[in-house]
């Protein structure tokens, strides 16, 4: 495990290249979500303390910060695994059984949705729709696209490329 020091050492780091990415900005009014994605992209998700410095170095008050994160569901306030999955529960990926999908990876990884594995290896979503409607019942983990899952062992399989 990590020193204190060092944790404290990559979060000023983080701080510190967040800082630089704003003051580059040409414009600051109106790069409230690419300053948000930024950040997202550094820490991983957007914990209060990060949405109070992307208020102050913006000249935004952090309400507006936190109703932006909130409404975008693009953005998380909670840490996400290493190995994020997303299962579509859009209409088409639904009813070719998405729900039985997002079960069977509820039962491997022992979580709930919205939740992360106790080691920070995975974390567990459900989305409205991917844009992969023909490989339905979809899952991603990561930008890595799994189409036609129709059974628990496929689950199982998926998540062994991941040990």
């Amino acid at each position: 495990m990590a020193c204190e020091g060092c944790r404290n050492q990559v979060t000023q780091a983080l701080y510190a290249e967040l800082e630089a990415f704003i003051d580059a900005l040409p414009e600051k009014k109106g790069a409230l979500i690419s300053v948000l994605h930024k950040a997202q992209s550094l820490f991983g998700y957007l914990p209060k303390e990060v949405q109070v410095f992307v208020g102050e170095k913006l000249g935004v008050p952090v309400s507006q910060v936190y109703g932006v994160v909130s409404f975008y569901s693009f953005f998380t306030m909670v840490p996400k695994g290493k190995y994020p999955i997303s299962v579509c529960l859009g209409t088409a990926c639904y009813v070719r059984g998405a729900d039985k999908v997002l079960e069977a990876f509820k039962k491997e990884l022992g979580i709930e949705v919205g939740q992360t594995t106790p080691d920070g290896k995975f974390s567990l979503d459900a989305l409205r729709c991917v844009g992969a409607c023909g490989l339905a019942p979809v899952a991603m983990i990561g930008d890595k696209v799994y189409g036609r899952i129709s059974s628990e062992e496929e689950v199982k399989k998926i998540l062994r490329e991941y040990e």
